[in-house]
């Protein structure tokens, strides 16, 4: 029992006073509930309503025509392929910039970290200009592009480069502090007594970081499927080649198709729901696993 413990078991009134020095009161509490819950549905379950009875209110015969239609599934098409290409490159920078900067002292270390959380400072507006300005046809890089019958910019290349620079940071930054947390006596005592750089990673690095590790890529797969500025920028809006998914739902709402872009909304939000189941059991996995983990 602690010293502050002690006078409070058998003196009522310091209880009392313990109590409300400690403890918020019932009004403040259920308030501050009252709030979260009130912000939640206001600002999260009720946007999720208007999309799911926008896409459904026709019936399912007409939900399955806009999303069965060519335009839309191109654009599935299309945020499937970036996601499939991007998380992977992430996830091979993410480990290998965690594990430099966890592990290893060197110069220009603080400006590899920086540079990592760039794209959090940099609107994606901004981040579609500067690779316009790049790889564009008046751009620094675009007559060598051209004359070498590259294509960047309004192509595939130039979504898939804008998104991976947009979620760049999501799995290194799950990863440092964690490796950081670990520390490197694990992975030298493997290599004090034999095993590879490779063993080591495999069977030492790898175990310790997989929950960070799934978690960032979770995180980066969000991002991947719902940017927006950036692609709207580089991607020229072509219908049916370089519109992803968030671009095909702008395009059917100003074009006043609010069924159709509703219910290709309800697939973005179906995978960001499918998303956010993924990322909760991951958590709750991680949580299971730490108290036996602990001595």
């Amino acid at each position: 029992m602690s010293e502050l413990q002690i006078p409070v078991v058998g003196n009522p009134e310091l209880a009392a006073r313990w109590r409300r020095a400690t403890e918020e009161p019932d009004w403040v509490r259920w308030s501050l509930i009252g709030l979260a819950l009130a912000f939640l549905a206001l600002f999260l379950v009720l946007p999720l309503l208007v999309v799911l009875v926008g896409a459904f209110e026709q019936g399912m015969a007409v939900w399955w025509q806009a999303v069965n239609e060519p335009d839309a599934a191109a654009a599935v098409r299309l945020s499937l392929l970036v996601v499939a290409l991007v998380v992977p490159v992430n996830l091979v920078f993410g480990v290998a910039a965690a594990w430099a900067i966890a592990k290893f002292e060197f110069p220009g270390k603080p400006l590899l970290i920086s540079l990592i959380d760039m794209p959090f400072a940099i609107s994606p507006v901004v981040v579609g200009l500067i690779f316009v300005i790049l790889f564009g046809s008046q751009g620094w890089l675009g007559p060598w592009l051209a004359a070498h019958d590259l294509r960047i910019i309004f192509a595939v290349p130039g979504i898939v480069i804008v998104i991976a620079f947009g979620t760049l940071p999501f799995i290194a930054r799950e990863l440092i502090p964690l490796m950081q947390q670990q520390g490197k006596e694990e992975e030298e005592a493997s290599l004090t007594l034999g095993a590879s750089g490779w063993k080591t990673f495999w069977y030492v690095t790898l175990p310790n970081i997989k929950w960070g590790l799934i978690y960032g890529v979770i995180l980066c797969n969000a991002r991947a499927l719902g940017e927006f500025g950036a692609v709207a920028v580089v991607s020229g809006r072509i219908r049916g080649e370089t519109n992803t998914l968030p671009l095909h739902i702008e395009v059917l709402y100003n074009e006043y198709q609010f069924t159709a872009a509703f219910a290709v909304s309800s697939l973005l939000t179906g995978l960001a729901l499918l998303t956010i189941a993924i990322k909760s059991l991951v958590e709750w996995r991680a949580e299971r696993r730490r108290p036996a983990e602990q001595p």
